[in-house]
């Protein structure tokens, strides 16, 4: 009856020093709670950044006004800065904004890569998203539009949506915040975008819309 007893409260010990292990590794929020993941148990997250559009909801269809069958114009893109659910103030070590066009069914040239529609860089840090129909080439506000399909045809600018008749297209606006600006010419390419901002990214959103056109 002794030795039952004795065990019964070695259990008891193990189970409390293993439970006081996983309070210490958790570390002071213990896992729990609404913001249980964020910030790596290394304090706060910063704001995370996110990108909204009146034009058509995310995962939405792409209005034809926004294709390359209708006006070709870019839709309207809102940004903000959400930290607990509240907007907040953007990072203060942000400098511009990248966006990055492509349609990501449509194979180039019989690879693995997919079509890339459009990009814009050097967008200032201070914008509050992208307007609807922005211009081409180079904006007085240093926004550099860069290559896409319109840029191969002379005339660097958004290209919207263009898949034919039959399954719908997913084209995806991927679009970076850095702390610093591109020091790159308007013909540059995809890749060369990649490469520079790595190291700079503080925020990233994605925005997705389908499309096919009906005759």
């Amino acid at each position: 009856m002794k030795m039952k007893t004795t065990q019964r409260g070695m259990l008891s010990a193990l189970a409390i020093m293993a439970s006081a292990a996983m309070i210490m590794a958790q570390g002071p929020g213990g896992g729990k709670g609404p913001d249980a993941g964020k910030g790596g148990g290394r304090g706060p997250a910063g704001p995370v950044f996110t990108v909204t559009s009146p034009s058509f909801p995310d995962g939405g269809e792409v209005t034809r006004k926004h294709s390359f069958y209708g006006d070709n114009k870019l839709p309207q893109f809102d940004f903000s800065w959400q930290q607990g659910g509240s907007s907040v103030a953007a990072p203060a070590a942000l400098r511009s904004y990248v966006v990055i066009f492509h349609d990501i069914e449509n194979a180039t040239a019989k690879g693995p890569a997919d079509t890339l529609h459009w990009s814009a860089f050097n967008i200032p840090g201070t914008a509050k998203g992208l307007p609807e129909g922005m211009g081409t080439g180079d904006l007085p506000d240093g926004t550099r539009n860069g290559p896409g399909i319109a840029a191969g045809r002379g005339a660097p600018g958004y290209f919207g949506p263009g898949a034919g008749p039959g399954p719908f297209h997913h084209y995806v606006w991927e679009f970076y915040a850095l702390d610093s600006k591109l020091d790159l010419p308007a013909n540059t390419t995809r890749e060369e975008i990649m490469k520079g901002m790595e190291g700079h990214v503080i925020g990233k959103a994605a925005y997705v819309g389908r499309f096919h056109n009906v005759q």
